[in-house]
């Protein structure tokens, strides 16, 4: 039987804000002397989690976070000088609660699980404070685990545990929904529970378990809609 559900929070619940996307690295890299072209912005992220992806290890440290926020800015014509700075000054603006906004389907979804008196958890990497994050937000959860505070990253198990943990919940009684199919999907799978890739832009169509709103959640999950 269902008894709670974990999300992951950034662009599974949470929306980056335009401070943390292309014209915000243009913005911040100004500041340190940097000309960084946006154009190159998703090339630059995509070839920083390929050149960071073998070297992780799933311990949460900042160091790691500024490394990769410092590879997407040389990829964006950021000179090495400037790029440190830029990159820390980034990393910054990703902790500011302010810069994120709930997607448009998150609230209704979640308010439909409550009404099916489904447990809600969240699990994420970040330098984020993810108890100031959920107060500011306002957001109705009962379990949380930043891996700020836990110290170790998805898809390291203890993540999921300490959240199971916080729940009351075995592995059997949950499911997780994600957008990043080795940290979260992969992660849970591992453990045993549900996983739920939620598949924004359409990346992962040969994932059998796979939603691309979360508005599709709840029949995903089997509940009746009143």
């Amino acid at each position: 039987m269902l008894k709670a559900v974990l999300f992951d929070v950034d662009f599974t619940l949470f929306r980056p804000g335009p401070e943390l996307g292309p014209e915000g690295y243009r913005r911040v890299g100004e500041r340190h002397g940097l000309a960084l072209d946006p154009d190159r912005y998703e090339q630059a992220r995509i070839d920083a989690i390929h050149a960071l992806s073998g070297e992780r290890e799933l311990v949460h440290d900042e160091e790691v976070w500024i490394a990769f926020t410092e590879q997407i800015v040389l990829g964006m014509g950021g000179d090495p000088v400037g790029s440190r700075g830029c990159a820390t000054d980034m990393v910054r603006e990703w902790e500011r609660h302010e810069n994120f906004a709930l997607y448009e389907d998150a609230l209704p979804v979640l308010d439909e699980l409550r009404r099916h008196r489904l447990k809600i958890g969240l699990v994420t990497n970040g330098q984020r404070d993810l108890d100031e994050f959920v107060a500011h937000h306002r957001l109705d959860v009962d379990a949380m685990v930043g891996s700020k505070a836990h110290g170790r990253i998805k898809p390291d198990p203890s993540i999921f545990e300490a959240a199971l943990e916080q729940l009351d919940a075995l592995p059997a009684e949950t499911v997780m929904v994600g957008d990043s199919y080795e940290d979260d999907i992969g992660g849970a799978r591992a453990l045993g529970i549900r996983a739920i890739l939620l598949d924004r832009d359409g990346l992962h169509l040969d994932e059998a378990e796979r939603i691309d709103t979360l508005l599709a959640l709840p029949a995903a999950l089997g509940l009746a809609h009143a």
